[in-house]
């Protein structure tokens, strides 16, 4: 089968092997699309959607340390609204890169604050970062009611306009820097699949800010640093088995700390990207839930960063596509999309005699499909639930190649077990 095939591939072909399999199901949806569909690979929705999930991926990444360190974080969304509000304050007195430095220092404390609650007093992991997330909205208000008032253009619910960070031009791939623009040329051929993967490449490529690509970054960096470091071992020993740590002489709160503190900084990194790149200002809740949508994205990913990449792409897709989608046909499209990839784990269920399974995702994509061909447009809210309904699909079908950490969530005491 070709998915076996492509399994097997080392993982930057891999993904990338993903990724034109779903351009490819993008295009065939704009052949086979009732209405004018080109939006769905359009440069701007490739532009929108890239910045969109970046917030995403960050509040993944940060996920990601924690739960990898052991520690449940669902305080996520505290910290991010953290990040946004030192964000701000750090831009407009600082300048765009301190302002992201800071928001990530925000957040970290944050982080700082659910570690020592979880790891030094064994508070519940769920309880702390309920309270990080009642939390955050409270210092926000307070911090603003004490500082931004004092500003021109502040107020107790929001920051005067900040800077955005430069920008970058891909040369020769999208022009930058006077160079030629080959994906643009590519695009403009109206080549099958060709021509859409140009267009979006290029509105990947094309004034893609620096901040953007830093947390891009961070991918490949998170993946070595925790899988090929000793730092990284000790982290996940910690995640899996910390009494067997211990017996080795590893010192695991200190571990967890630290891995609790980085996953806030990535959140606050999240939120400062939220009112640099994306509002220009830091507005009371502002962060719309991009918190809980990043744990859902490291769910998806499988605890993995490539994984929590692909996440935090898809399920910025849709909220793109709903910028310039004037008429709602790409968005109601995405029921086509579904309707295909279902159908796809309807044949992928039956190869692996999974019965259930392949009634379920064929009556799931049965009904996407009827409900693509009797209307013309899908309500606003379809699209903004879209990312959670595509997690609860995840765990239906794939729940058993989902693998948490061993002892994720477990009060660890040194010298007990």
């Amino acid at each position: 089968m070709i998915l076996e095939r492509i399994r097997q591939l080392p993982a930057w072909a891999r993904w990338a092997s993903y990724a034109t399999i779903g351009v490819l199901i993008l295009t065939l949806v704009q052949e086979l699309g009732q209405n004018d569909t080109s939006h769905l690979t359009a440069m701007t929705t490739a532009q929108t959607a890239l910045k969109w999930s970046i917030p995403i991926l960050l509040a993944g990444l940060g996920g990601l340390f924690a739960e990898r360190a052991g520690i449940i974080n669902i305080g996520l969304e505290g910290m991010m609204i953290l990040g946004t509000w030192f964000g701000a304050w750090g831009a407009f007195n600082y300048g765009p890169y301190w302002g992201i430095i800071i928001g990530a220092i925000g957040g970290a404390i944050g982080g700082l604050i659910h570690a020592i609650a979880t790891v030094g007093f064994g508070v519940d992991h769920i309880i702390s970062g309920v309270a990080i997330n009642i939390l955050g909205p409270f210092a926000a208000r307070f911090l603003s009611s004490e500082i931004f008032t004092g500003y021109q253009g502040g107020s107790v619910t929001q920051s005067p306009r900040v800077e955005n960070v430069d920008k970058f031009t891909m040369p020769f791939l999208a022009g930058g820097y006077d160079t030629p623009n080959f994906l643009k040329w590519i695009g403009e051929k109206d080549i099958p699949l060709l021509s859409d993967i140009g267009n979006i490449l290029r509105g990947i490529m094309t004034q893609t800010s620096w901040a953007t690509i830093i947390a891009i970054l961070l991918v490949p960096l998170s993946a070595w640093v925790l899988w090929r470091t000793r730092f990284g071992l000790r982290v996940r020993i910690s995640g899996e088995d910390p009494w067997a740590g211990e017996s080795q002489g590893v010192n695991i709160y200190k571990y967890k700390f630290v891995a609790v503190m980085i996953s806030g900084a990535f959140a606050g990194f999240g939120g400062a990207f939220i009112t640099i790149e994306m509002s220009s200002i830091y507005q009371e809740g502002g962060t719309t839930g991009r918190g809980f949508i990043g744990l859902a994205a490291l769910i998806f990913g499988n605890w993995r960063p490539g994984g929590i990449l692909a996440a935090a792409l898809l399920f910025g897709y849709p909220y793109a596509l709903q910028f310039g989608d004037f008429d709602g046909y790409a968005s109601h499209a995405l029921l086509l999309v579904n309707a295909i990839a279902l159908f796809g784990v309807t044949i992928w269920a039956i190869r692996k005699n999974k019965t259930a399974d392949a009634a379920i995702a064929f009556v799931l994509g049965a009904l996407s499909a009827t409900w693509y061909f009797s209307s013309d447009t899908v309500p606003d809210w379809w699209v903004k639930i879209l990312p959670y309904v595509i997690v609860i699909v995840v765990l239906i079908f794939f729940a058993q190649r989902l693998r948490m950490p061993e002892a994720n969530g477990q009060i660890y005491r040194k010298g007990q077990t």
